[in-house]
């Protein structure tokens, strides 16, 4: 069953704070971006399963928990999904790294996949999808359907700030899909833009406008 996960974690959301400030630099907000994606990995990788194995400490021999082989993927969706990419490898380093880049068609409106490139092995990896923002949800939906398209079955996705919409329309799109977010906004403004929110994610870790 997917599960909705909204952190709560004092550290997150001071990092958040200063992740939203305006004056925050492009070096800070990357940094920062870094950091927070670190931290989510901890909860994002909660399930994963354990088995035993008999290790010998300098003391003694004993029989200790160690990850049991579930192999794990990361998925940014282009370009913005790329600065969550290191923080979440620093906890999970053995990680595979594919990606997904997606535009929208001006005259459809529907989201058209203009680059994928996956791990060979990825229908047998856990593949967590990582977006800073979720905002309307139409490109984190329709990059979860290409995957499924894919015969990827168990999917996450990863961002850190979500709005409402963006939420439900995952939720009634892949219901089979737990969502992980720092923070859970206002509201959509009437450009699609997440209110607080921090303005536009790419641009800030890029330093383009």
């Amino acid at each position: 069953m997917a599960q909705f996960f909204l952190f709560d974690h004092p550290l997150i959301q001071h990092k958040i704070s200063i992740l939203r400030d305006k004056n925050t630099s492009t070096k800070e907000f990357r940094e920062l971006v870094h950091e927070i994606s670190m931290l989510m990995a901890y909860e994002v990788t909660r399930d994963l399963p354990l088995t035993e194995k008999v290790i010998e400490t300098p003391v003694a021999t004993t029989t200790a928990k160690v990850l049991a082989g579930k192999k794990v993927a990361l998925v940014p969706i282009l370009r913005a999904g790329l600065g969550m990419v290191d923080g979440m490898l620093a906890i999970i380093p053995s990680a595979k790294v594919g990606h997904i880049g997606l535009y929208r068609d001006p005259n459809t409106l529907k989201p058209v996949e203009y680059y994928c490139k996956l791990p060979e092995d990825i229908t047998e990896r856990e593949v967590i999808v990582l977006d800073p923002m979720l905002a309307t949800g139409g490109s984190s939906s329709a990059a979860i359907q290409f995957l499924k398209d894919r015969g990827i079955k168990n999917i996450k996705f990863v961002c850190l700030i979500s709005a409402p919409e963006g939420i439900e329309r995952l939720q009634k799109d892949h219901p089979d899909v737990s969502v992980f977010c720092a923070a859970k906004d206002e509201k959509l403004n009437d450009h699609a833009y997440i209110i607080p929110g921090l303005g536009d994610a790419g641009d800030r870790l890029f330093g383009t406008n």
